[in-house]
């Protein structure tokens, strides 16, 4: 294995892309140089490869997954998608851009994806929270509780792997974590995005990479082991 390429992917939307900020400052460039130069994993052999894509849903990331993903068996796969899905376009009038059930459905097929084309371990994120509190206009719901639903969705898709799959699936409950750092500090949500009250700001960005950095050294570890 140590003289392997070892492959660790991130697979997702516009939060794992970086929008809005320098390439350096998002997350998964953060979590890229972090892990490299650490002294506790011989990192000669690691590739990191960020296939994400803005403006993705569940079900554009399953047309693209054969290329940018499974052709390339990485061996650890960071999973993020919903806050596409779960939007509501005018010209859909009532429908949210993929159905409830087609993204559970979706999800669970990426990550099933995942495991048959080599991965050892997934990891799933939830969506942080927003400040887009826009009423759509076919639609009762605003895009918060929109993407609170499909936050649920994500824990529920977790919880219903097969214990095969689920015992290799790490799931981080980013949106749990925003909500308590908004609780019990001076730490406000507007700080944490961008003017679009959508995308993260780099304190943002800084978060998601002090919440999974130490679980990802952990899997990698484990899994080169």
């Amino acid at each position: 294995m140590e003289n392997k390429e070892f492959k660790i992917f991130f697979f997702g939307d516009s939060i794992c892309f970086g929008q809005g900020v320098s390439l350096h400052k998002g997350w998964v460039a953060q979590l890229s140089r972090s892990i490299t130069e650490s002294e506790s994993i011989k990192s000669e052999n690691l590739l990191f490869v960020n296939s994400s894509v803005n403006g993705n849903t569940t079900r554009i990331a399953l047309e693209r997954m054969p290329y940018d993903v499974q052709s390339h068996e990485p061996d650890i796969v960071i999973v993020q998608f919903g806050l596409n899905d779960c939007n509501y376009w005018d010209s859909d009038k009532g429908v949210s851009r993929v159905s409830p059930g087609a993204f559970a459905a979706n999800l669970k097929e990426i990550i099933q994806r995942c495991f048959v084309h080599g991965a050892k371990k997934v990891i799933l994120n939830s969506n942080h929270p927003t400040l887009l509190k826009k009423q759509f206009k076919y639609s009762d719901v605003d895009y918060n509780d929109s993407n609170k639903t499909f936050n649920e969705l994500i824990r529920g898709v977790f919880e219903s792997l097969g214990s095969d799959l689920k015992k290799n699936t790490i799931f981080i409950d980013i949106e749990k974590y925003f909500n308590n750092l908004i609780l019990d500090s001076s730490v406000e949500l507007k700080d944490l995005l961008l003017l679009d009250g959508l995308h993260l700001s780099e304190s943002g960005h800084d978060l998601y990479f002090e919440k999974i950095i130490t679980k990802l050294e952990e899997v990698i570890l484990e899994v080169k082991n």
